[in-house]
């Protein structure tokens, strides 16, 4: 088939390097436009700009496809059988979703119509849910409403990070979308999303603002927002003027409480942490600033812990 494909984030390139292999033709790449990085801030293209580059294919880089009728105009002419977009980035207006013979078709890292929106990944991981997936849908003008083609659920383990997550489901969609478009399904109308994000609404994009550790909350939700949160925006707290990145911590039976134990205190040699409701934390794997990673076991060999600290 000739295609479009749509994707910016890391998370995309197993999709487009899998409809390639499968001998499609791929007559555009669209992604979005470089952005400074790195510590010269230099323009860098996205991880899907770059897999184009290094596949021998056209990009194109607009900043809004919204009212740019020269960009509409350009993919119109393209005769396109379908368009593949995930994580692209960019609202697709109508005269970009219906120009291509089969439309758009959005590869979605959930299993629609739970968690609708930006980061669906973390979202799953925060609410403890036992399972996520992929969709492959059929877009729409709407928000993650359109009609359900496929998809293949994967089970979240006790462990697993949003980072593990991403990886499977990269590799769960790239294999998705390459069987719909050799074997079509019949669309599915989605049922209307739970009207509570709470309850796998909307999944809201994550900001710098989630790293934050707040020990008032329960051990529980603790955990689950240091496994959401990595590798990125990550999870921190402050020990005395220490700045500390938490990537791994396990729940554990609360050592030694007592009426005056706060949210926050250190509770033993291993550093748990007492968390609200009674609960407490044990970090497992540590990362202080422009430091490497390490379990907190050996991070406590060279650190002696203040009488009276706390986390806040």
């Amino acid at each position: 088939m000739k295609l479009a494909f749509m994707g910016s984030p890391a998370f995309s390139v197993p999709a487009l390097r899998a409809l390639v292999e499968a001998g499609h033709e791929v007559a555009v790449v669209y992604a979005q436009p470089p952005k400074p990085a790195g510590r010269g801030q230099r323009e860098t293209p996205c991880p899907v700009h770059q897999a184009a580059l290094e596949l021998g294919l056209p990009v194109r880089t607009p900043r809004r496809l919204k009212g740019n009728a020269e960009e509409a105009a350009f993919f119109r002419a393209l005769g396109l059988d379908a368009a593949i977009v995930s994580a692209y980035g960019l609202i697709l207006p109508p005269e970009i979703l219906h120009a291509p013979l089969r439309g758009c078709l959005n590869i979605h890292a959930s299993l629609l119509p739970r968690w609708r929106g930006a980061a669906p990944i973390q979202a799953a991981i925060l609410a403890g849910d036992p399972f996520t997936g992929i969709t492959i849908m059929q877009m729409d003008e709407g928000l993650d409403t359109g009609a359900m083609l496929r998809h293949q659920a994967t089970a979240i383990g006790p462990r697993d990070t949003a980072g593990d997550l991403h990886d499977r489901l990269a590799q769960i969609g790239a294999a998705l979308i390459v069987e719909e478009l050799s074997d079509p399904s019949e669309p599915v109308t989605q049922p209307p999303a739970p009207a509570n994000d709470e309850d796998g609404g909307y999944a809201r994009k994550r900001t710098r603002e989630d790293a934050r550790l707040d020990f008032t909350q329960h051990a529980v939700a603790l955990e689950r927002q240091i496994r959401a949160n990595n590798p990125w925006p990550g999870s921190l707290a402050l020990l005395g003027e220490i700045v500390l990145k938490f990537l791994r911590a396990e729940v554990v039976t609360a050592p030694g409480l007592t009426e005056d134990t706060r949210p926050g205190d250190i509770l033993d040699a291993a550093m748990t942490i007492a968390c609200g409701g009674g609960t407490a934390l044990r970090p497992l794997e540590i990362q202080r600033p422009g430091k490497a990673a390490m379990a907190t076991a050996d991070f406590l060999r060279g650190f002696t812990l203040p009488e009276g600290a706390r986390f806040f």
